[in-house]
């Protein structure tokens, strides 16, 4: 069916209810990832709104707002990105083998390196949202943030990256998305951030804008490469830990420029 791409990339990224696709196969998949920025505008703009009213209308110091912001961004995707994040760096930071360290992010527990990274990774997303709640400029922030992140995980789903292994997500996504299509749907979505940005704010803002999202992007895909390298390839673990780390690269180069 065609609205098969929608319904899985609302019912992965999100928690909105919506119906199970009739099928989840390569092109489902491919839609999916695709999909993903798309599916995050309404939802992610409204959390960065609320947050940015809440702090300008308010005595709310931005750091609250932050923390409240990315709580709910939390919630919105049942935090599937944060367990990635964490169970990543438990199988990267074990040192073993790729067999034991994927073994490893299946457990459900969290070992040491997953909580050290997830918590510092969660710290700094909130110290720089709420810096740029304080400046006015967090509503926008969280949206370009949070599709920066999706869009790593799409081009970690091009053919320069098979699967770990022959399950879970990562196997349906992997190699999914032609290359020419993911770089042109990231160029597309610079354009118009810093389109928008650079209308509302000028020229030094559009720059600012774009060189975050292409750092937020090169951070999420060395990411995956460094998953190709030691585990043989993606997850939907990886995945995950590739979106929060390019969403937090932008939120610290927004701050920085």
């Amino acid at each position: 069916m065609r609205t098969d791409g929608w319904r899985l990339a609302i019912g992965t990224f999100t928690r909105i209810p919506v119906p199970p696709p009739a099928t989840v196969g390569r092109e489902s998949a491919r839609a999916a990832m695709l999909l993903g920025p798309a599916v995050m505008i309404v939802p992610t703009l409204i959390i960065g709104v609320l947050a940015q009213i809440l702090v300008t209308m308010t005595d709310t110091p931005g750091l609250l707002g932050g923390a409240l912001a990315i709580g709910m961004l939390a919630w919105l995707t049942r935090a599937l990105h944060l367990d990635g994040l964490a169970d990543t760096a438990d199988a990267l930071g074990s040192g073993r083998p790729a067999t034991q360290a994927l073994e490893i992010a299946r457990r459900s527990d969290i070992g040491p390196f997953g909580v050290v990274v997830l918590v510092l990774t969660l710290v700094i997303q909130v110290i720089a949202l709420g810096d740029l709640l304080d400046r006015g400029a967090g509503a926008g922030a969280v949206v370009i943030a949070v599709v920066t992140g999706r869009l790593a995980m799409m081009i970690s789903c091009t053919p320069a990256f098979p699967a770990a292994r022959p399950d879970g997500l990562g196997a349906t996504v992997a190699g999914a998305v032609p290359t020419w299509a993911a770089w042109l749907t990231t160029l597309g979505w610079t354009l118009l951030f810093a389109g928008a940005v650079g209308r509302a704010h000028g020229s030094p803002a559009a720059l600012a804008t774009t060189v975050s999202i292409i750092g937020g992007i090169l951070v999420g895909v060395v990411l995956a490469r460094i998953a190709r390298r030691r585990l043989g390839g993606i997850t939907g673990d990886t995945l995950g830990a590739s979106g929060e780390l390019a969403m937090t690269t932008v939120l610290v180069l927004l701050v920085m420029t």
